[in-house]
């Protein structure tokens, strides 16, 4: 990607009132983010969901101001080391992709590969207890074998005990923002930030300059659990963003798992009704991550290791395995959904459905349903 298409991308992503979906929306018409900027108001207005206000705001001074702040954070990224990565680029994480309301761009800084082959989020309160801390402790203790990127919010609490023990047990441990990632919050914990940058890493949809609004936390939890393979929830009370996080990982498909705790203690109150209302299963112990989220040393009720399938983008085309990126995410998907969520036509996507038909690829459910086989 030349430094023109990346100047055009995360400037188109800094107009005030245009979120990620319309960002996709207007790509889609455009062709490509210069396309987009570039469209007078008259083409503007035939694309679906682009109202008057955007019109304005995409074609008036909100536009300058757009460019010149988008060439001042380019500066301050390759100044910084940080990587841009809009939602069409390769780096871009794939399991990030799949969800209906992922961010455009992402912000970051850090070593660790964000479509790394297993990522598990681990989250909690941030009046975390003694059985909270040493609980996250074991937990990550016993993902060592599977060398996972542990995914947390860097927040007080359970998210600071989940990447403090993953970088004290030598795993990678990437931490998701609710600010841009020159402002470091909570301060106290810039100590172990500094150690994720080379042992992980820390990212964010936010620009440069964001302050900590408390609006900005439950948004960023849907990162956390889009990015990963299953969250677990260590404890939480009976209200808080880890329960937040745990209900979009549910939305998204995403596997949950909760750690029970004792009956009375407030701090578990939210990780106990997780698995009252079976919205979580029980993790007691490792094999219990191992088993619901198919990890290839899994050890399944029938005794035998089940790998998990992989795909090699080498047997496909570019087309083809976004198709087949998506399936492998969730157990069937409606045709429509799938042409959504792989970026592609839907007339597009029921040929190249037909063509993994025939390679026993994929298989055709009642209801235009698809299953990888």
């Amino acid at each position: 990607m030349n430094d023109e298409t990346l100047y055009h991308e995360l400037a188109l992503t800094l107009f005030p009132g245009i979120g990620p979906q319309l960002t996709r929306q207007l790509m889609s018409y455009g062709g490509s983010a210069k396309n987009v900027l570039h469209l007078p108001a008259g083409k503007l207005r035939r694309i679906p969901g682009v109202g008057e206000a955007t019109i304005k705001t995409l074609t008036g001074p909100e536009r300058t101001t757009a460019l010149k702040t988008a060439e001042a954070n380019i500066r301050k990224a390759e100044q910084e080391g940080v990587q841009l990565l809009f939602y069409t680029s390769k780096q871009f994480p794939s399991r990030l992709k799949l969800i209906p309301d992922a961010p455009a761009l992402l912000y970051y800084q850090g070593t660790a590969d964000l479509n790394a082959p297993k990522t598990v989020a681990l989250v909690g309160t941030r009046q975390a207890t003694d059985y909270g801390r040493e609980q996250t402790e074991r937990i990550v203790k016993g993902l060592l074998p599977h060398r996972p990127l542990v995914v947390s919010g860097l927040a007080y609490g359970i998210d600071i005990a989940a990447h403090r023990a993953a970088l004290q047990e030598g795993l990678e441990t990437v931490g998701v923002m609710a600010t841009g990632l020159d402002i470091i919050y909570p301060a106290a914990h810039r100590k172990t930030a500094e150690k994720m940058r080379e042992q992980g890493g820390l990212l964010t949809e936010f620009p440069f300059g964001t302050a900590p609004d408390r609006y900005n936390f439950p948004q960023r939890n849907r990162i956390i659990a889009g990015l990963s393979d299953g969250t677990v929830v260590v404890e939480a009370a009976s209200k808080g963003g880890a329960l937040i996080t745990a209900e979009l990982a549910l939305s998204y498909d995403r596997d949950v798992l909760a750690v029970p705790g004792n009956l009375g203690s407030a701090a578990s109150e939210g990780c106990n009704a997780l698995i009252k209302a079976n919205k979580a299963a029980l993790y007691a112990e490792p094999r219990d991550l191992e088993e619901l989220l198919n990890w290839d040393a899994a050890l399944h009720q029938s005794g035998k290791f089940k790998p998990a399938p992989s795909y090699s983008a080498d047997d496909f085309s570019a087309d083809e395995f976004a198709l087949v990126t998506v399936l492998a995410a969730v157990k069937e998907m409606h045709m429509d959904e799938l042409a959504w969520k792989a970026q592609l036509p839907i007339h597009a996507v029921a040929s190249l459905l037909l063509g993994l038909e025939f390679r026993s690829v994929v298989k055709a459910l009642p209801g235009k349903k698809f299953v990888l086989i």
